[in-house]
């Protein structure tokens, strides 16, 4: 009676595990971190200053294309975002704002790390949020997510005129405080 008991358990066991493998997949979600990860404050992080902006190119839900190697000439800020992601959703508008406020100074490129399949839910995210100053770029393969931030969003890179980045925030920062606009006047004259 107890080898059938052990049995059945190691069966529910398999049959349970096997199903959360393709949670990731369907649902995308941030899971039972949501809170935690939502009151993290971002440190600007100079240590990778001097590396090259990835020379890869974003489309957005129509289909037109940016490559990123081409922004040079003018500093770019460039931030990774999802939108199951609430520090992400946070700093959009400010994000916007910061946009129209730099503009022709400095470039904001936000780019969803959202997987294939979810253009009509980050076209519909931009729609819901009225901004004026970003683009809704997509990464569905999340190749960006992989060369900058190993799966941490927000994840934004400051890159100057060269294209060299100047200093990175992985988490959530204020791009309203007056130390956002301090830090992004290394890279914009």
């Amino acid at each position: 009676m107890l080898s059938r008991s052990l049995l059945t358990l190691a069966i529910l066991t398999l049959t349970l595990a096997a199903c959360d493998r393709e949670a990731p997949d369907t649902a995308q979600q941030q899971g039972a971190l949501d809170g935690d990860k939502a009151g993290l404050a971002g440190e600007i992080d100079r240590s990778r200053a001097g590396e090259l902006m990835p020379a890869l190119t974003v489309t957005d839900p129509d289909g037109k294309q940016l490559n990123l190697g081409a922004l040079q000439g003018q500093p770019v800020l460039l931030n990774l975002w999802a939108t199951w992601c609430a520090p992400c959703i946070k700093e959009m508008p400010m994000l916007d704002e910061l946009a129209g406020e730099y503009d022709g100074a400095l470039r904001v490129v936000t780019v969803s790390q959202d997987k294939r399949g979810r253009e009509d839910e980050v076209r519909a995210f931009f729609e819901r949020g009225s901004f004026n100053m970003l683009e809704p770029w997509l990464d569905p393969e999340n190749t960006l997510d992989a060369a900058i931030s190993d799966g941490v969003l927000p994840a934004t890179v400051l890159y100057d005129a060269s294209g060299q980045e100047v200093w990175r925030v992985v988490g959530e920062y204020d791009w309203s405080s007056a130390a956002a606009r301090e830090a992004l006047s290394e890279a914009v004259e």
